[in-house]
């Protein structure tokens, strides 16, 4: 049933709700509410209380009037009640006027204000009193509503879908009777859960959910019907994870006629540490057992996941087959890159680097190398998966930092294989701590291995958390470490001032000020910016000059967040630093201590706030990042965890990771019992990623 079917939906409307992904009556009913406001508290014009928000219901006592000014427009309205009357004003929208009629009575939600001696209401929501009452009177649903729409209008846009859909009594008197038995079995919303998982978990039907999600009669049915559709909405996704998983599983692998990895240990000029033999043998076992692998390897910043990475890349290739090594960014991928041409050039063994940025001949060069096959290994960002791309003998995808990409785009890699059965092996890599409460959504399609071992010499990072009072000790700190030939990075959240205002002293630190400011202050040393509005060309020479040792401080965005290897920084100062997470400073603090020598993290801040006191006082305490990454999931939730949007995160509706813990597991468990359902899931369950 599309949107279109639906009163007062015509095409600018139904564009309006297309472009905010609701194209059928279904979608519209699962656009769930963002929030509440409780206006079931009605109170009479005696009972108002002066600079909060209240909800009335009154009569309107005389028509209407418009009073033009010099420079705006005054609509004004007196209602009454049997306790006294009020004032309502509207500014410069005389149309108003024209939606009260003496005589009518009307719900009104606004602040009061005294003016005077007389108390008056700005700007309320208002509607008529009637059979059907959505925006007051009751708990009303707030939305994020498409452009096109207000709350109000979006509000009886619902309302008319649920009569559309059957999900309302046709009597607006019995909307939300409790007793309602009445259960669809051929609508929009025929029930997807056995009653015998229903009432194992005391769930209410999914109609009831769906009437009282929107319009919830009281608490306790509200939380009936969230409590039901959290638990369908991570029972299916755990369910369409597990089908992933078997098939995969029931993919037949490319068995690798090369498992053993010893020669390439010996190309290291370090010895693997014990975490990393017990991942590789993990991976030697996968490849040589003729199923196809799709293992998770995880490990904290500087554990060592790269060498991991390219042992399987060096198996794959004494095995006759290709590796493909997709990285986030250029920077990272060209960083990969060049480790690679350092380890396998000297063997014989071919690598290319393709990205967006490459020049139109080196493109060319580098699509017919790997399609003859004479490169064994492929480093490169999204343009690995573009069209025209094609891969002589495809054996192994490897995704780096995996919460950038979606199912999808895994998917998509591992199709560039051969098109016969034998799927290309995957291997992905994260430096994000992952809980195990995230990593059953991210992850539960794959085998995790975990590298929880720091190579030999590494000193843990001494971490400090000041005010701006501290810069010139901060600028001083940042002279004592380079006047010993080490490096510094610097992180500020933005990257130029905002045009349209003025700055001020608490505005955030940018990349192109602070730069300025810096050289002014240490005009001895060479400092350079970055940030992801620069050419890929001028950012990998900016990071070639640095990791070279001729720049001593880097100015940067979080560009340098992913997996930038500079041993000889030493130092990393964090600005603003309450405008990150717990785990993206784990992140960036991670760009330092690379080496043997001593590194230091410096956190910046002048927020008071309670909840940045206790996350900066996380940072200085530990270097634990499972614990950080479990405090930021606690504090922040699924949605910001990583500090940005991330692809590889289901969008949920209505499911918060930690806060329906209790509910994911239950959840969990059950879709393990019930993996074989497949009636209410999409015919391939990878595109609800």
């Amino acid at each position: 049933m599309f949107i279109t079917e639906l009163s007062g939906v015509g095409a600018k409307r139904a564009h309006a709700l297309q472009s905010a992904g609701i194209f059928t009556v279904a979608d519209l009913l699962e656009h769930f509410p963002r929030d509440y406001d409780d206006r079931s508290n009605v109170k009479t014009i005696a009972e108002l209380i002066p600079d909060a928000v209240n909800t009335i219901r009154g009569i309107v006592a005389f028509e209407p009037e418009c009073v033009t000014l010099k420079r705006f427009t005054v609509t004004k309205l007196k209602i009454k009640d049997h306790t006294g009357t009020l004032e309502i004003i509207w500014f410069n929208q005389p149309y108003l006027k024209k939606n009260f009629k003496k005589g009518g009575e009307y719900l009104f939600t606004g602040k009061i204000r005294e003016q005077g001696t007389i108390l008056q209401m700005q700007s309320p929501d208002y509607e008529a009193a009637g059979e059907t009452e959505l925006s007051g009177g009751r708990i009303v649903p707030v939305y994020t509503v498409p452009k096109l729409y207000s709350q109000k209008t979006f509000r009886a846009l619902i309302y008319e879908a649920l009569k559309f859909s059957g999900t309302l009594s046709p009597n607006p008197n019995e909307l939300f009777e409790k007793s309602s038995t009445k259960t669809l079995t051929g609508g929009l919303f025929e029930e997807n859960i056995s009653r015998e998982l229903r009432e194992k978990y005391d769930l209410c039907d999914r109609e009831m959910a769906i009437r009282n999600i929107h319009f919830p009669e009281t608490d306790e049915m509200f939380h009936h019907a969230r409590r039901r559709l959290v638990f369908e909405e991570l029972f299916f996704m755990q369910v369409a994870l597990l089908q992933i998983k078997e098939v995969v599983k029931a993919q037949k692998g490319i068995v690798f006629s090369c498992a053993d990895y010893a020669p390439f240990l010996e190309w290291l000029e370090f010895a693997p540490t014990g975490a990393q033999a017990r991942v590789l043998a993990e991976i030697a076992k996968d490849i040589s057992c003729g199923i196809r692998m799709n293992r998770l390897v995880q490990g904290d910043v500087g554990s060592g996941k790269t060498a991991v990475a390219f042992a399987a890349a060096y198996l794959a290739a004494q095995s006759g087959y290709q590796t493909a090594l997709m990285a986030p960014t250029d920077v990272l991928a060209t960083q990969h890159f060049v480790q690679c041409e350092k380890l396998f050039a000297p063997r014989g063994i071919g690598a290319v680097l393709l990205t967006g940025s490459l020049t139109a001949k080196a493109k060319r060069e580098a699509l017919a190398k790997i399609k003859d096959g004479s490169a064994k290994i492929i480093i490169g960002t999204h343009a690995l998966i573009q069209d025209g791309v094609e891969y002589a003998c495809l054996g192994l995808c490897i995704t780096d930092e995996q919460h950038r990409f979606g199912v999808n785009q895994r998917l998509a890699l591992t199709q560039k294989g051969s098109p016969d059965e034998y799927a290309p092996h995957v291997l992905v890599m994260t430096a994000t701590p992952i809980p195990r409460t995230l990593g059953l959504i991210l992850y539960g399609d794959l085998d995790i291995s975990v590298i929880d071992e720091y190579p030999p010499g590494r000193q843990a990072i001494k971490t400090y958390c000041v005010n701006s009072s501290y810069r010139e000790r901060i600028n001083n700190f940042i002279l004592k470490e380079t006047s010993q030939n080490r490096q510094a990075y610097v992180i500020c959240p933005a990257i130029q001032e905002n045009q349209d205002t003025a700055p001020t002293k608490t505005e955030l630190q940018n990349v192109t000020a602070y730069t300025n400011e810096l050289r002014e202050a240490l005009p001895s040393l060479q400092i350079a910016y970055l940030h992801g509005r620069m050419k890929p060309a001028e950012k990998q020479q900016t990071m070639d000059d640095f990791k070279a040792g001729k720049t001593d401080v880097i100015i940067s965005t979080t560009v340098i967040e992913v997996g930038v290897h500079v041993p000889n920084a030493t130092l990393i100062v964090i600005e603003n630093a309450e405008r990150f997470g717990l785990s993206q400073l784990h992140q960036l603090r991670g760009r330092v201590g690379r080496g043997t020598a001593q590194s230091h993290c410096v956190l910046i801040t002048n927020s008071k706030n309670e909840q940045t006191t206790s996350r900066m006082n996380a940072m200085t305490q530990t270097t634990d990042g499972f614990r950080l990454a479990e405090l930021d999931l606690e504090q922040r939730g699924a949605g910001d965890f990583f500090g940005t949007r991330q692809h590889g995160l289901p969008e949920f509706k209505i499911a918060n990771l930690y806060r329906d813990l209790d509910i994911l597991k239950i959840a969990q468990e059950e879709a393990i019992a019930n993996k074989d359902i497949v009636g209410a899931l999409p015919p391939h369950p990878h595109e609800l990623f």
